[in-house]
């Protein structure tokens, strides 16, 4: 949805429906009717933007059949939805039963990432409506720690071409930003606009809040590191991380390994040292100051499963953002583990679902209202 600054700025703001597992042009469809609308209706707006997840074999239904993307353009309008930002880090199965590292594939060093990611913007622009500048897609931090950089400068600069050219062509702009993760070929936002800087390369950066926590990354040092660099914060994805304060206790290792499922990376920090996942940490991780853990909780919740949560990082990354000038990053908010949550914190069910959804944006537009963002 649309929300304006007191100096007369706009601000989009959406969630990121990669909770949902559907990876055809059919599922799209069904999701968009079943829960996004749903969530529209539940905020009691007239007007809800979001942010899609179209896997691989969903885009390349839309990019190669101009009904499917009237179609799902079609139920979007039905539903009083606008898409204005794309999730382009996972490229397929990110419900399958077990993704963990897979999620970095493929990476920016192979060009299938490059032709999806061209054909995610060709979608994008397709379906950004009028009154939105511009569209953006968040995408992988070039891959794993390992990832060969200089190879992966290769893609994403022919991404950036593409994109130009799109944009020449069609009028239509669409913003890549990449997407720092724990463990990832990039941790942090300012490392990575330092380096988007020297090579060159025209894209932007998406600050997810869980991550930059994780890692332990101030956004004002973030984001005037991408000041200095003439980096574009592009997007921000407002998430939030466990925290486990007393990690030397028996009662808390026990706890956290509820939350060790197998579908997604769980990234653990401290003071002390890291672990790429949560059955390494309660394992080999030094117990001795408090971890924060990748595991995206709902924002609107202060605590989850006994455990705190970094929801208070959240104002401080927004607060930052919308000091910085200039066009504001898009917003979305970014829960896609709602399915994997242990026990009662699940949400069980549609009704469920689309209740938690709508609490999640109701306090973010809480959040944003503080700062001075108020409904269009």
């Amino acid at each position: 949805m649309q929300l304006v600054l007191e100096d007369g700025r706009i601000v989009e703001l959406g969630y990121c429906y990669n909770v949902l597992p559907g990876e055809t042009v059919a599922a799209l469809i069904d999701q968009i009717r079943r829960i996004c609308g749903p969530v529209r209706g539940k905020l009691g707006v007239s007007r809800l933007g979001i942010g899609l997840w179209i896997a691989r074999g969903a885009a390349t239904e839309l990019a190669g059949d101009p009904a499917s993307l009237r179609a799902l353009a079609r139920a979007l309008a039905d539903e009083r939805l606008y898409c204005f930002t794309l999730n382009g880090f996972p490229y397929g199965g990110f419900h399958a039963p077990r993704v963990k590292e897979r999620v970095f594939e493929p990476t920016w060093a192979e060009r299938a990432r490059v032709d999806y990611t061209i054909d995610l913007a060709a979608i994008l622009a397709e379906l950004l409506p009028d009154d939105v500048a511009a569209g953006s897609i968040s995408t992988v931090p070039l891959g794993p720690a390992s990832i060969d950089r200089f190879a992966a400068c290769e893609g994403l600069a022919r991404a950036a071409e593409g994109l130009a050219a799109m944009t020449a062509r069609t009028g239509r702009k669409i913003e890549l930003a990449v997407e720092p993760e724990p463990g990832a070929g990039f941790e942090r936002a300012g490392e990575l606009a330092t380096f988007l800087q020297a090579r060159g390369i025209g894209v932007g950066v998406c600050l997810d809040c869980c991550h930059a926590a994780v890692v332990g990354e101030s956004p004002e040092l973030a984001f005037e590191t991408l000041a200095r660099a003439g980096i574009r914060c592009a997007k921000i994805q407002i998430s939030s991380a466990l925290v486990a304060e007393r990690p030397d206790l028996e009662d808390t290792r026990r706890r956290l390994a509820t939350f060790d499922e197998p579908r997604f990376l769980h990234q653990v920090r401290s003071d002390r040292g890291g672990a790429m996942d949560l059955p390494e940490a309660l394992a080999n991780l030094d117990r001795g100051a408090p971890w924060r853990i990748h595991f995206h909780v709902p924002v609107h919740r202060e605590d989850v499963g006994g455990f705190s949560t970094t929801r208070d990082s959240i104002a401080p990354v927004l607060a930052a953002a919308l000091a910085a000038g200039g066009t504001p990053p898009h917003l979305e908010v970014e829960t896609y583990t709602w399915s994997v949550l242990p026990g009662a914190e699940r949400a069980g069910g549609d009704a469920a679902l689309v209740d938690g959804i709508a609490r999640e944006m109701t306090w973010t537009l809480d959040q944003l209202a503080q700062l001075g963002a108020h409904p269009r």
